[in-house]
């Protein structure tokens, strides 16, 4: 391992806050899980719920890779997309609609002309599994969705860390969002984060999980509004009448915070 000073972007969607390196040249695709830990840390150093890398990838407008803020490789981040969205524009690969790969497949992503608004496509979701009133969904990482009467005054680190770590989900880990109802077409979540573990401003395949869970109209096309710790995010999607979901989108704000260079050892 040799020492190397390295240009980093960061970036947030909604609080949910993300280191990116553009490793277009495979310079740096040697970070070791130490490292990316310890830049993600708060306190020594920039701080992030997780570290992004943006990889170029035959047949798509680019590739996106994933880590927590452990060091660990994740699983789709819906905020993180949206932010490598905006970052790719940044660099100066300009589209009107965004094509690329992420850990659970291929995506699609447009930003909304003269805003910081940008719409990702996430992939279809099946179904979910209820069990004792709360729900599985997989929306690209897994959630655990459970209603809740008055979400803010959930201790969600300690309640999120129980259900995390209770006996199905203690080895795979799983995301757990505690959702309040304001009405037919808006919730109020906030979500615990396996890799993480913490509660986080924000959780794009969180909120989409919760989303998706709320319909408002039994068939066809549904448009839900979500208030998060970090700001608002709109999920959009249409349902079938066996519970497929199809065309899912989730929108909100992306943009950089700001830039400098770090010392890492490759």
């Amino acid at each position: 391992m040799h020492p190397m000073n390295i240009p980093f972007f960061k970036y947030q969607g909604t609080g949910n806050d993300f280191i990116l390196v553009d490793n277009r040249s495979k310079a740096f695709s040697n970070l070791s899980q130490v490292e990316i830990k310890r830049i993600c840390d708060r306190r020594f150093s920039i701080g992030a719920d997780g570290l992004m890398m943006l990889n170029q990838k035959d047949g798509y407008d680019f590739e996106m890779k994933y880590y927590n803020s452990d060091g660990k490789p994740g699983s789709m981040c819906g905020n993180g997309g949206r932010c490598m969205v905006r970052f790719a524009y940044d660099l100066g690969i300009h589209k009107e609609s965004y094509h690329f790969l992420a850990s659970d497949g291929q995506h699609e992503a447009e930003i909304e002309t003269g805003s910081n608004i940008i719409s990702l496509k996430m992939k279809d979701v099946p179904g979910y599994r209820e069990e004792n009133g709360h729900f599985i969904v997989d929306t690209g990482s897994p959630h655990y969705v459970k209603f809740v009467k008055d979400v803010m005054a959930v201790d969600v680190v300690k309640e999120g860390t129980e259900i995390r770590y209770s006996e199905p989900f203690a080895k795979e880990g799983i995301n757990v969002n505690f959702v309040q109802s304001k009405g037919d077409d808006e919730i109020v979540v906030r979500t615990y984060e396996r890799g993480v573990e913490d509660e986080t401003y924000s959780c794009g395949t969180g909120v989409t999980a919760s989303a998706l869970v709320c319909h408002h109209n039994d068939v066809g096309y549904n448009d839900v509004s979500v208030d998060t710790k970090g700001g608002k995010l709109v999920v959009k999607y249409d349902r079938s009448y066996d519970n497929k979901y199809t065309n899912i989108w989730l929108c909100g704000p992306a943009e950089k915070s700001f830039e400098g260079r770090v010392d890492v050892k490759l």
